[in-house]
Parts: structure tokens; sequence; C-alpha cells
């Protein structure tokens, strides 16, 4: 293929319209994340500089270390608990929502309020629900005979009630997503299944999960990278604690370079992290974006 002075000039043009946005990418996001590469293969002082050459050190400390595959435990546990819990009750909810209801917009508005609420309050929030003695939740629990556990102390119990408050903060962008999904499927689609017999549950699997498809599944690859980068939650509710039960991979970073000052082991972490979210990615795209149905 030959260029052009035509083509030439038109990818002059284009570049210098992307390049604010190309200056942004390099300056916040390919820099640092060569110098994360490059951190992660030296032994740093407490400032951040470099002191000696690792090599691989840190990568091999990070296969052997206990306390780094507890935290990918617990990543793996935070994710499981969150994403498919978060997206199917945020499509039960978008379907109740897309009814043809008077004012019904009321109702929409309060379901995808969590969108504006930041993390930080949202976990304030949560951590009075779960107090022992003063939340709401134990209180509501103890009305029927149940017995509430201690949400942020039991190790067991920790990881869910993170995953708990991840959920209602994700909720309300979930909810959007999926109504605007379902807002574009064809009236004409439903009417035809109709005439066929379709009802209720079917017309649900067959008609409205494969339109509805798309959706379903940028949400499934925004949340589960949401969820791998989720830290606010994590330091305000529990702090990594207890007993380790809650320290994912981005606290377990946050720890190790911010308190305990090991800048070339938490880029080791770091570039872990990302090679976890990419391969993620990637099996996702590979795999499941089969199913997809794009009209």
């Amino acid at each position: 293929m030959r260029w052009t002075r035509r083509d030439l000039r038109s990818l002059g043009v284009g570049l210098v319209y992307l390049a604010p946005a190309l200056f942004i990418f390099v300056v916040f996001v390919f820099i640092p994340l060569g110098r994360t590469f490059y951190l992660s293969l030296f032994h740093t002082r407490v400032t951040g500089a470099t002191s000696s050459f690792a090599g691989l050190d840190h990568y091999i400390d990070l296969l052997t270390s206990e306390t780094f595959r507890s935290g990918l435990t617990a990543t793996g546990l935070f994710a499981v608990y969150t994403v498919p819990i978060g997206i199917i009750l945020g499509l039960v909810l978008a379907v109740l929502l897309n009814q043809r209801l008077r004012a019904i917009n009321v109702f929409r508005t309060m379901m995808a309020s969590t969108i504006a609420i930041s993390a930080a309050v949202g976990a304030l929030i949560w951590l009075l629900l779960f107090s022992p003695s003063l939340g709401l939740l134990n209180y509501v629990l103890s009305l029927v005979g149940i017995r509430g556990p201690e949400w942020l102390i039991q190790p067991t119990i920790a990881i869910i009630a993170v995953s708990i408050t991840t959920i209602w903060l994700t909720l309300g962008t979930n909810i959007i997503v999926l109504l605007a999904g379902l807002q574009g499927i064809p009236e004409e689609i439903y009417e035809a299944a109709r005439l066929d017999g379709a009802r209720g549950a079917r017309m649900f699997t067959r008609i409205t999960v494969p339109m509805v498809s798309p959706s379903l599944f940028f949400l499934l690859v925004v949340d589960t990278i949401a969820v791998l980068q989720a830290f606010t939650q994590i330091h305000l509710l529990t702090r990594g604690g207890p007993v380790d039960a809650t320290r994912t991979i981005v606290y377990g970073i946050y720890l190790d370079a911010f308190q305990n000052f090991q800048f070339g082991f938490a880029s080791a972490e770091s570039v872990v992290l990302f090679t976890l979210v990419l391969v993620l990615t990637i099996i996702q795209f590979r795999f499941v974006e089969r199913r997809v149905h794009y009209q």
C-alpha cells in the first residue's frame, strides 16, 4: 500500500487531534507502567531510590511467599463473591425497572443512586451497618431470631462483608448499563415470541438474556477489573484483616510500598497484578465473547 500526500496529511491532522490524549496517556499511564517494571528489578531504599540490582529475586520471593498466596486466594474469593452476584442482581433489578409503570423513573433514580456515591462514603455507611452492637443488619436479624455475626472480625465473614459493600457500590452502574441494553431490544421480538406461545421465564432466558448479552459481557470485563483494583472499601472496613483474610493483592501492594517501604517488592506485586488482569481479560474475550449475541 502506497501512502499518498493526502493520506499523510490526514494522518498528521489525526495525530494533532490525538496529541493531548496521547500526552496524558504517556505521562500518567505508560511512563508509570515502565517505571514499575523497572523498580521491580531493583532493591530500593526508604526514599524509593534504587540501591542494588535484584533481577528476578522479588518475583521468586512472591512465588514462595505464603502471604502473597493468601492474597491471591482473598482476591479470587472477593471476585467470585462480587462480580457474578452484582451482575445477576443488577439484571433482575433492571428487568423490574424496565416495566412501564407510573412513576417508574423515581424508582430508577433510587436504584441507580449508588453511582453518585464515592467508595469512601459507601464504605463508611456499611461500616455503621456492620457494627455488631449498633448496626442495623444485626438488629434486623435479631428481630427474626437470628444472631448476627461479627461481620468485620470473623475471617470467613469479613470478605463477604467487603463483597456486599462492593456489590452495593457497583449496583448503580450495573443497573444503568443493563437498563440501557433492555431498552434497546425491539418490542417486535417479544410480540413475535408471545404469538409463538412463549411466556415468563422462557422469554427471559431465550430472548432477554441473549439480547442483553453485550451489556452483560461488558459488565463482566469492567467489574472484574474494578474488583481486582478495589482498595478504598477494604482499607476503611478491615484494613486487610482479620488475619489477612481481606488482604487482596492491591492492599498488599499498599502495605508493602507505603508501610514497609519495599517499593521494589511492591512493584513486582503490581506487575503480577497487571499480568493477572491482562490474562483474565484475554480469557474473557477469547472464550466468553463467543456466547455474546450482537444484533
